[in-house]
């Protein structure tokens, strides 16, 4: 088991723009991550299993709903400091993030923002500390990037709803213990249902073969007639914006994230590159090993800036939906671009387990897809700009 020697490069000096407390929140997410996630994260994702156990220390960094308040068992934190969060955990693994992003803006949120007090006092502070794991349904097998074609749907039986369809590509899926299930009304409306595990109807059957996000939980939501009581209805807020607010939190941790993910990659071949010597001297003596190691933390230093602003943006409640889509096309994309130049400085050794390139580089195959792919944000960026939508 190798140590992790991680160390993140700050070219600009950007902590200077952080308090002492997002220093502090971050510090200590980057040494849970060193302790609890490097030594095992290869092994699981070798095997293809999400491990379990490091959900607990998840809820105790804040990895979960940090920016809820303190009287919903959240942290108070403020939208930098979730950033940074993400950051930190995605240096250990994309899929382990996921599991934190789900849980924090995909299901907290929601609860949150649209439900009523009974429904946060119930839920949130078990979401907080792991004890609760939720999950997020929108994704349909014939609806992705157009989820308002869902055909997931519910009727009123005057006592409670009969909800009936199927979701896929699920993080949380196979363990959660509540979904928060975005379908139709008898008028077409969405809305957001919590369903519950033991609901009768309701299975989540996991999602095998995957090459992408091995160390994370993947599945299904199929609703057979399942019987959602009436108190489960999210009530203060509907249509498609109540979905597409949550994936804009979600978005902008993964612009977070995906910076973790690439200094990690940075931090790896920048260190071989020091060690490896051929032709009687280290490769990063050479001019085309420098060449990847200068526009990798030039990137990584872009990327930084960008997403530093947009978390003061969001602090002050003035960051659109089309910035979040930017920052999280942009740093994902940059991320694979260093992963992909990384695994090549290492050459062999890159494709193997002993690194945690390769492992980055497939998770990112994800990443550059969910929650919105490339090429959706491209043209989300295109609209914004030319105010003309060219979705089809």
């Amino acid at each position: 088991m190798k140590p992790d020697l991680f160390q993140a490069p700050d070219y600009y000096l950007l902590d200077d723009l952080l308090t002492e407390e997002h220093k502090l929140v971050r510090d200590a997410a980057r040494a849970w991550v060193k302790k609890e996630v490097s030594p095992i994260i290869e092994d699981y994702a070798q095997r293809a299993e999400f491990p379990t156990q490091i959900v607990k220390g998840l809820g105790e960094i804040g990895g979960f709903g940090p920016y809820i308040p303190v009287e919903y068992g959240g942290a108070g934190l403020d939208q930098i400091s979730y950033g940074l969060i993400m950051q930190e955990i995605e240096r250990g693994d994309s899929g382990v993030r996921s599991t934190s992003s789900v849980q924090s803006s995909l299901v907290m949120y929601p609860i949150w923002k649209y439900g009523n007090e009974e429904q946060r006092m119930k839920y949130l502070p078990k979401l907080a500390t792991g004890e609760m794991i939720g999950c997020f349904g929108l994704t349909e097998p014939d609806f992705g990037s157009n989820p308002g074609g869902m055909v997931t749907n519910f009727k009123d039986k005057g006592d409670h709803y009969l909800l009936n369809g199927a979701k896929m590509w699920i993080s949380n899926a196979p363990f959660a213990d509540i979904a928060v299930v975005w379908a139709k009304d008898e008028s077409g409306r969405i809305h957001g249902l919590i369903v519950e595990r033991g609901m009768e109807g309701f299975t989540t059957p996991e999602t095998h073969n995957k090459w992408s996000l091995r160390a994370s939980a993947t599945g299904e939501l199929i609703f057979d007639n399942v019987k959602v009581p009436k108190e489960n209805l999210l009530p203060n807020k509907s249509g498609l914006g109540a979905p597409l607010g949550c994936l804009d939190s979600a978005r902008y941790g993964i612009a977070w994230g995906a910076i973790g993910a690439a200094m990690d990659c940075y931090d790896t071949a920048l260190r071989y590159s020091k060690e490896r010597i051929q032709f009687d001297k280290p490769i990063g003596a050479t001019q085309l090993q420098q060449k990847k190691l200068a526009e990798m933390i030039t990137e990584i230093t872009k990327a930084q800036l960008l997403t530093w602003r947009l978390g003061v943006l969001r602090n002050e409640g003035r960051a659109t939906s089309a910035q979040i889509s930017m920052a999280k096309r942009n740093n994902v994309d940059m991320a694979l671009t260093i992963a992909r130049d990384a695994r090549q400085m290492l050459g062999g050794m890159g494709i193997t387990g002993e690194y945690s390139i390769m492992r980055h580089m497939m998770n990112l195959e994800s990443v550059v897809t969910y929650e919105g792919t490339h090429d959706i944000h491209l043209l989300i960026t295109g609209m914004d700009v030319t105010g003309f939508p060219a979705f089809k």
